[in-house]
């Protein structure tokens, strides 16, 4: 059930490492497909700490205090404790919405792994860093080649097979290179060369993700994002610079305007 009797796009952000941006990046992407004039909802499966409701939370405080107009999400938190019932409560948020974001908690979680099923667009965000390349695949300690898939990724490999077999429809699996000040050129090139050679392995494409900047944690309190500029105040280039990052990566998610078949891609390293 849907709107106009399409079915909506999920896009679930999943990653069993915490640290990666994971919610930061659901928050900003529920709120920006807003701002394009989407109907979004968004659900936080991570019942223990709750970043992305407690943020929509702030946001929408905010909207009151300030009785400004913004764009705003519909979200919800899921919690087992009071109904175990996940599926039901997607298809009632799917019910009213074009796209519905799912935050998945930092660790592996049945219901996440149910989550996941349901992705037309799965989204894995990972920093510039061998210890979170590790999720995805094992790399020599001497010649930095991947010399096997990991965990992680033979799950998300049968959960797309799983879905194939049931539905039919593809999953389009992304990775999201987020980007650390501090990590040096030669450790960013070995880590996209393998990043590259998973891709071709694995069946994922690469996109860049956000720059770490601590304009994101600032944010948190109010619930603003970085689309919301005239709110901020004191904008500076990092800002703008931060906002084209989000903007970049919304389009590269290349969510469809109608239907919601994943759209296959070669991979492609990011950079």
């Amino acid at each position: 059930m849907s709107i106009g009797g399409s079915r909506p796009h999920f896009i679930v952000f999943a990653n069993e490492k915490g640290g990666t941006g994971k919610s930061t990046t659901a928050v900003h992407s529920a709120v920006a497909l807003a701002a394009a004039g989407r109907r979004v909802a968004a659900i936080d499966l991570d019942t223990r700490q709750r970043t992305l409701g407690r943020y929509l939370d702030n946001r929408l405080a905010t909207i009151r205090r300030t009785q400004t107009e913004l764009p705003m999400p519909v979200h919800e938190t899921f919690d087992p404790a009071k109904n175990d019932d996940l599926n039901a409560q997607l298809d009632r948020l799917a019910a009213d919405a074009e796209v519905v974001v799912v935050d998945t908690p930092g660790r592996d979680d049945p219901y996440a792994r149910q989550a996941m099923q349901r992705a037309d667009t799965l989204v894995t965000p990972i920093n510039d860093s061998f210890v979170d390349l590790d999720l995805i695949g094992e790399v020599d300690a001497e010649t930095y080649k991947v010399r096997r898939p990991s965990f992680y990724a033979e799950l998300v490999w049968k959960s797309r097979q799983q879905r194939a077999k049931t539905t039919g429809r593809t999953v389009d699996w992304v990775l999201l290179r987020n980007r650390l000040q501090h990590i040096e050129a030669k450790n960013m090139r070995r880590v996209g060369n393998a990043l590259d050679e998973l891709a071709k392995r694995v069946g994922f494409r690469v996109i860049p993700g956000l720059g770490e900047r601590v304009i994101y944690r600032e944010l948190f309190p109010s619930g603003l994002t970085l689309l919301d500029l005239q709110q901020l105040g004191n904008v500076g280039l990092s800002h703008i610079a931060a906002r084209q990052e989000l903007r970049e990566m919304i389009a590269a998610f290349s969510i469809p305007e109608d239907g919601v078949e994943a759209m296959p891609q070669r991979a492609v390293a990011a950079g």
